[in-house]
């Protein structure tokens, strides 16, 4: 969470609803739910009933139900991965993606991956988007096309130098695709690692596999761009050795050669011209090490891959939700090249409705998912919050002075429903007061760790 940013002092309809909430019965347990959220900024509320008891006996171990909660409601997080939407729960999901990608780099037998992946020749690629006119930017010291050197923070970065000129329909389009475009470079990635190895696919099947992590990232000007760990393991995944063949110089040739031939040829549609997308030139491929001596760390890898992934297009200015009609446009302060990007997704959506362009204009067309990864590159997200949650059952049983829970020995009933969602408007500052003590007691405990690091040192 170390976007969090304080919440600011409400206003005085804020600091009322504040009031009635702290005054209310049942304040400190409404703050437990809250916490135990993480402060989630929208979190989901229910209804219903738990029962535990004991499969041999039919003992009743836990009886729970939410009519002793405030409201008579039970809070859960919402869950989003979106710090935009989300702070809280987009550190949850940042810190879920780090260990994710971090145990396909360096390997935890916790997590089910040996510690020997660390040996696996394995490369950080970065796949762009190609162009589709020049844009305002910062090259070096020279001064950009439209002959002004630029602030970092200027907002015309990222932006069409000659908007008239500019191919926002390939733009979008491009976005839209970019998922297609991956998975037709993955096929021959394949087919260029084999020819490399002198073998079949069918045979290079037998002895190795190739896995990746990666996520999506949206540059300034609006269009997408993949960052994405490749590895090649041996026949059965991360346990296995790779070949003996298989080296970082090969992968990095066969990814090059790849990206050069994958390609995505969109038909004609009405007054819409036939296209063939493609990845862009730039095509960044570099080794990771195992120590601090490299280029790039397996630490540095995973924290920038989970930096991303909680991230969707908020660069470009854009909203952070789906667009119901054109005209709402105008209630929205958005950037002049953003707003033609959304427009050019309208405009599109009837010539190519499968693509379902309008309903991801927020995205700029995009569809896909943020952060994926290939089956037998690491744990899944499902695994982290599943071990997440049996810790918490464990710590729910240790304050009752239950067993531990055991699916051999216990049955659980239970019957929930859905109740509502998010928080009144003091209930909204208070969360975010206590996200912030959340984030202020981790900043703190991180840094104490790092001193106690330190001073092992010396």
């Amino acid at each position: 969470m170390a976007g969090a940013a304080a919440p600011v002092g409400p206003d005085p309809i804020t600091l009322m609803d504040a009031l009635r909430v702290t005054g209310a019965p049942g304040f400190d347990r409404w703050r437990e739910q809250i916490r135990r959220t993480g402060g989630c900024s929208d979190p989901i509320h229910l209804k219903g009933w738990s029962t535990t008891t004991d499969k041999h006996t039919g003992t009743v171990l836990h009886e729970y139900s939410t009519a002793v909660e405030p409201g008579g409601r039970l809070r859960i997080a919402c869950g989003n991965r979106r710090a935009s939407r989300c702070p809280s729960c987009a550190w949850t999901y940042a810190g879920d993606t780090f260990h994710l990608i971090r145990a396909g780099l360096a390997g935890d037998e916790r997590k089910a991956v040996p510690t020997s992946v660390r040996s696996h020749p394995k490369v950080f690629t970065t796949l762009t988007a190609p162009s589709f006119g020049p844009v305002h930017n910062r090259p070096g010291n020279r001064p950009c096309r439209c002959g002004s050197h630029h602030a970092e923070t200027s907002p015309l970065l990222g932006t069409a130098i000659d908007p008239d000129g500019y191919d926002y329909a390939g733009a979008v389009l491009f976005n839209n695709h970019a998922g297609d475009l991956w998975r037709r470079f993955t096929v021959y990635l394949r087919r260029e690692i084999a020819a490399r190895a002198g073998l079949t696919q069918t045979a290079m099947r037998e002895v190795s596999r190739v896995s990746f992590g990666k996520v999506a990232e949206f540059q300034r000007r609006g269009a997408v761009h993949f960052h994405a760990i490749i590895r090649i393991d041996g026949p059965a995944g991360p346990a296995t050795a790779p070949p003996s063949w298989a080296s970082t110089t090969l992968l990095e040739d066969a990814i090059r050669a790849a990206a050069s031939r994958a390609t995505v040829p969109i038909p004609a549609a009405g007054e819409h011209p036939a296209r063939v997308l493609r990845w862009g030139t730039q095509v960044d491929v570099r080794p990771i090490t195992s120590d601090n001596g490299g280029e790039l760390t397996e630490q540095a890898v995973a924290s920038y891959l989970a930096k991303y992934a909680t991230k969707a297009a908020e660069t470009t200015g854009t909203l952070d939700r789906r667009i119901g009609e054109l005209g709402e446009l105008d209630r929205h302060d958005l950037p002049a090249h953003t707003r033609r990007l959304i427009t050019a997704c309208r405009d599109l959506d009837d010539a190519y409705p499968d693509r379902r362009l309008w309903a991801w204009a927020h995205m700029l067309g995009f569809r896909g998912h943020f952060s994926t990864k290939s089956r037998t590159y690491s744990t899944t997200l499902g695994a982290l919050r599943q071990a997440r949650a049996d810790y918490r059952a464990r710590q729910q049983a240790h304050e009752h002075g239950h067993p531990e829970p055991d699916h051999e020995t216990t049955l659980v009933l239970a019957d929930w429903t859905y109740a509502g969602q998010g928080h009144t408007p003091g209930e909204s500052w208070l969360a975010a007061t206590i996200a912030q003590d959340i984030c202020d007691r981790r900043r703190t405990a991180r840094e104490l760790h790092a001193e106690l690091d330190s001073e092992e040192d010396w």
